[in-house]
């Protein structure tokens, strides 16, 4: 009864007054929770597929600014949870794909450093995208995720098929706007809005238009932003393994914790080509030919 009552109340309590006793401390600037991009809205159901504690431990950390120090120290003091406890928690959540620990390579005032970080997403997520989320490649990662979703028009054949409604004289059938999407979609790649593009192909229109799929072409080829300035590269990050904070990639470290901590065994070590004795008489005649002199030629 306890655990409900906390789960429904404590987060509340929290977001009106962020700066209470009851909330952690800010962690060292750089430090603390992280959110991840991308994620749903919160709902009261947000956390329903956990169990109460740590559902109740999710909402709470879900509501917390960035920055906050969520390590299990600073939790246990605010939470009617034990570090024990709050560890177990943690871990699940890792499992469950909310959380993740590790390193972010950042550059700062006094050059690039190892910065440790705790990243929570509010929206569970799968190995493959905190794969993704790692290497910095989300769009492949969500479009993954998309691929059960029924197909749906694009931005780009969505506008076109909404023209008419904002300039009668362009409207445009389902084979003009299939063959002008082509020429649409570079629009959005380029950082330019529904407003930018409608306004490129209804502004100034003459009073008649007699062919508005070939004036919709026209406009879309000679009206075309330039190309934007490349996004910075993602930082490089690096995974730690939940409970021995051992560094590995996120392949090998299935829900947040590595193999051996899984209880899978550790992998054997290459084998030697050379014994122990083989490389010490090895390293001894190399010595001696080292210390040799050298031959006279004879002539």
């Amino acid at each position: 009864m306890a655990e409900s009552h906390f789960s429904a109340a404590a987060p509340e309590t929290h977001a009106a007054s962020p700066a209470s006793p009851t909330s952690p401390p800010m962690a060292v600037p750089g430090y603390g929770k992280r959110s991840t991009p991308g994620q749903q809205a919160r709902s009261a159901d947000t956390f329903a597929h956990l169990p109460p504690r740590e559902a109740a431990v999710a909402t709470f950390i879900d509501r917390l600014p960035e920055g906050t120090d969520i390590s299990v120290k600073a939790l246990a003091k605010v939470l009617p949870y034990g570090q024990c406890a709050l560890r177990t928690a943690l871990r699940r959540l890792q499992v469950a794909g909310h959380l993740r620990r590790g390193k972010e390579h950042l550059a700062g005032p006094d050059g690039m450093r190892w910065v440790t970080r705790t990243w929570f997403s509010r929206t569970a997520r799968d190995n493959d995208w905190w794969a993704a989320f790692v290497s910095g490649d989300l769009a492949t990662a969500d479009a993954r995720a998309n691929t059960s979703d029924p197909p749906t028009r694009s931005r780009a054949f969505i506008l076109l098929a909404a023209l008419g409604r904002s300039a009668p004289v362009m409207s445009l059938s389902a084979a003009d706007c299939a063959a002008l999407e082509p020429l649409t979609t570079p629009w959005f790649e380029r950082g330019a809005t529904e407003r930018d593009v409608l306004h490129a192909l209804t502004a100034g229109l003459p009073a008649v238009v007699h062919h508005p799929a070939a004036l919709a072409r026209v406009r879309l080829t000679s009206k075309l932003p330039p190309e934007r300035i490349r996004a910075p590269r993602p930082p490089l990050r690096v995974l730690e393994c939940a409970k021995c904070g051992a560094p590995g990639r996120p392949e090998v470290l299935t829900d947040g914790e590595c193999g051996p901590c899984r209880g899978e065994p550790a992998p054997a070590p290459p084998a030697s080509r050379l014994s122990p004795a083989q490389v010490r008489a090895h390293v001894a005649e190399a010595r001696a030919a080292a210390t040799r002199p050298p031959e006279r030629i004879r002539t």
